[in-house]
């Protein structure tokens, strides 16, 4: 509600005490306004609201003197903590107002109703404000606020689903809070698959390490999450740097050696030590042992896949070549890494194609001829395993 203080001062200083001057009004009057003004800007809120009641105690106070009395009123009020007489004045404003002033008016009364915990009476000035044309950031804000005082939270959810629609349908991108209302609302009225595409969301809009671990934490525990897309969850990880503790990097290493990729075990590995996450504590000699043992295994990676793509082209299934042409990528021999990959999906009786052209994107984004291609090939895979959703993901990393 610090809109409600911020707001209500600035109308004060800039409307009360220049309307004083501006519109001449009478000594009686004018006069103790000022010192009110002055009394404000000092911190003196007290004293700042003796003075406004000492101007309203002047005989026959004219409509534009009460209209600069209650300005100053609900400001001196406010920030007096008196926020019955604050109230009132507002109260006496907006009976006088239309239109976006209307507007203005009802949207501090809503935050000071809000303040006394009088929701009835804060929803109505609230949908009075909505009626007068005020949409402001800080309406919406209360109307959360509101709704979830009542304990509403499928309002919350169909307001901010409207409101991310909305912007999307218009191009533009959805407020984060409008995102988070919605995400909110969503895990308490337990609508777990829609919270779930509103977190892919923030990370596609708003992309921060705290909405990779939200998203990453609970992707694995997913209705029909394949075991196999964990090496994935890793990579990701590392990927959006919210790979950050040393058993982490020793299993995604364990697992890229498990899979026939030294070099890229070994590259974690670098990473890990030169991060300082690897090589310290008391399994920092583990931790040597398996970079010794990456380094051993990438060394004579290269040697080995020449052999088994042959081997690999003479199988019925094309997951050989496929996996094969993953390494060499891996190596850094993109160009025929994917040919391979290519090989292996034209040959079929692939064990799982969406799996492959998973595997393809993941490939042709390793070069920038291929990189266009891979990104309809990401957005081209489909399944309810996991390996959808991780294609997707790699597609938000931008990597």
């Amino acid at each position: 509600m610090k809109n409600l203080r911020a707001l209500t001062l600035a109308l004060a200083l800039a409307g009360g005490v220049h309307a004083a001057c501006a519109q001449g009004l009478r000594a009686e009057v004018g006069k103790p306004l000022q010192q009110a003004g002055e009394y404000l800007k000092a911190g003196k809120h007290k004293e700042a609201l003796a003075k406004v009641r000492e101007a309203e105690g002047a005989l026959g106070v004219t409509a534009a003197e009460r209209q600069t009395i209650d300005t100053m009123k609900a400001a001196a009020a406010q920030r007096a903590g008196d926020m019955a007489t604050a109230i009132q004045a507002l109260e006496s404003l907006a009976g006088r107002a239309s239109g976006a002033q209307l507007g203005q008016y009802a949207e501090q009364l809503a935050s000071a109703y809000a303040q006394q915990r009088n929701t009835a009476r804060a929803t109505d000035w609230l949908n009075k404000a909505i009626a007068a044309g005020n949409n402001s950031p800080t309406i919406r804000q209360l109307q959360s606020y509101l709704q979830a005082a009542s304990g509403d939270y499928g309002a919350i959810a169909r307001d901010a689903s409207a409101a991310v629609a909305s912007a999307e349908n218009a191009g533009r991108r959805p407020e984060e809070g409008d995102l988070l209302r919605l995400a909110d609302a969503q895990q308490r009225t337990n609508n777990m698959a829609g919270y779930g595409n509103t977190l892919e969301k923030l990370l596609s809009y708003y992309p921060k390490k705290d909405y990779w671990n939200a998203y990453l934490g609970r992707l694995p525990r997913k209705a029909g999450f394949a075991d196999r897309f964990l090496l994935d969850v890793l990579q990701l990880r590392l990927a959006s740097g919210t790979l950050t503790k040393s058993d982490e990097y020793m299993e995604l290493a364990q697992l890229l050696m498990q899979q026939g990729l030294a070099a890229e075990a070994l590259r974690v590995t670098e990473q890990g030590f030169k991060a300082k996450v690897l090589g310290v504590g008391a399994e920092a000699d583990r931790h040597q042992r398996l970079r010794d043992l990456a380094v051993k295994e990438a060394a004579q990676a290269r040697s080995k896949l020449d052999g088994q793509a042959s081997e690999a082209a003479g199988f019925k299934e094309g997951d050989g070549l496929v996996k094969v042409g993953v390494a060499y990528v891996s190596l850094g021999e993109v160009d025929k890494g994917l040919d391979l990959i290519k090989q292996g999906i034209a040959k079929g009786n692939l064990k799982r194609p969406e799996d492959a052209k998973l595997r393809l994107g993941l490939a042709q984004l390793e070069s920038p001829k291929t990189k266009s291609a891979g990104v309809q090939t990401l957005r081209s895979v489909k399944g309810n395993d996991g390996v959808a959703d991780i294609a997707r993901l790699w597609l938000i990393t931008g990597n």
